[in-house]
């Protein structure tokens, strides 16, 4: 939040040391220094000083030292004015990415899913109040919303995100509601509490949600959970469809019984 990343600027370095104890393992240093490689995005794929340290609440020297050290190790580059991300920085989440077995045992079922409706299909995993795509099978049919591996999108109205929650245990799920901070992204977009708990109600009682139009005008999707071994909400895969070509009762008739079959498929490896 901008008024936690203004506070955390105006503390130094050395003031690590003079941490309460039990926060003395906590270093500021790298927060803020990852806070800087997050400030690129599709929207802002290259940016001057001053936009990162406006992007990141950060003051110009700060954000200077921050994108020279990154420049030095080879996560980013620059020209004198303008700096952006170097591909180094997708070994970051490649660790991440490496270390999960999910996504390779996923990937393949999710071929099957697209090899069976002719659509797309992605999966994603819930981080904060975003969904964060980590897999994702199209088809050749293009598609109007632009999304890729690390794509992000707000997890209130997106299919994917409400299953994920819906899936999450009920102190966690009041703890984001109580702090989601709902935008309409298209006229369709809820824009009520009421809504999205009743929206988020239903996921979990019925095992998937379709969103229709409220990220895109005439886009829907449908999702549904992916669980572990011990029941718990790990991911969740989808399809997306232009409202031109499919209907909702459609979606509900042809595509959901694909999809929760992969989902089962998926557990039931997991669990091998």
């Amino acid at each position: 939040m901008p008024g936690t990343r203004r506070a955390m600027a105006s503390v130094n370095d050395q003031d690590d040391e003079r941490l309460p104890a039990d926060d003395r393992d906590y270093v500021q240093s790298l927060v803020r220094g990852l806070q800087v490689i997050r400030a690129f995005s599709r929207e802002h794929p290259v940016m001057t000083l001053s936009e990162v340290a406006q992007q990141t609440d950060m003051r110009r020297a700060t954000a200077r030292r921050f994108l020279l050290t990154l420049v030095r190790a080879n996560y980013a580059a620059t020209d004198g004015k303008h700096f952006w991300l170097l591909p180094k920085v997708l070994d970051l989440g490649f660790a991440y990415m490496s270390s999960m077995s999910l996504w390779e045992i996923a990937e393949p079922i999710m071929r099957d899913v697209v090899a069976q409706t002719g659509e797309s299909c992605s999966a994603s995993i819930l981080d904060g109040h975003e969904i964060v795509y980590i897999t994702r099978v199209p088809t050749a049919r293009v598609m109007t919303v632009g999304l890729s591996v690390g794509s992000r999108l707000p997890a209130f109205c997106s299919s994917m995100g409400r299953v994920m929650i819906a899936g999450q245990p009920p102190e966690d799920r009041a703890r984001f509601l109580s702090e989601v901070k709902m935008r309409r992204l298209t006229p369709f977009t809820v824009s009520s509490m009421v809504d999205l708990r009743s929206a988020i109600d239903t996921a979990g009682r019925q095992g998937w949600a379709i969103v229709d139009q409220e990220i895109e005008v005439g886009l829907r999707s449908l999702a549904v959970p992916v669980r572990n071994r011990m029941g718990e909400t790990v991911a969740a895969i989808n399809m997306h469809v232009q409202v031109g070509r499919m209907s909702v009762d459609q979606m509900r008739e042809t595509l959901l019984p694909v999809l929760l079959d992969a989902s089962q498929r998926i557990t039931a490896a997991l669990t091998d």
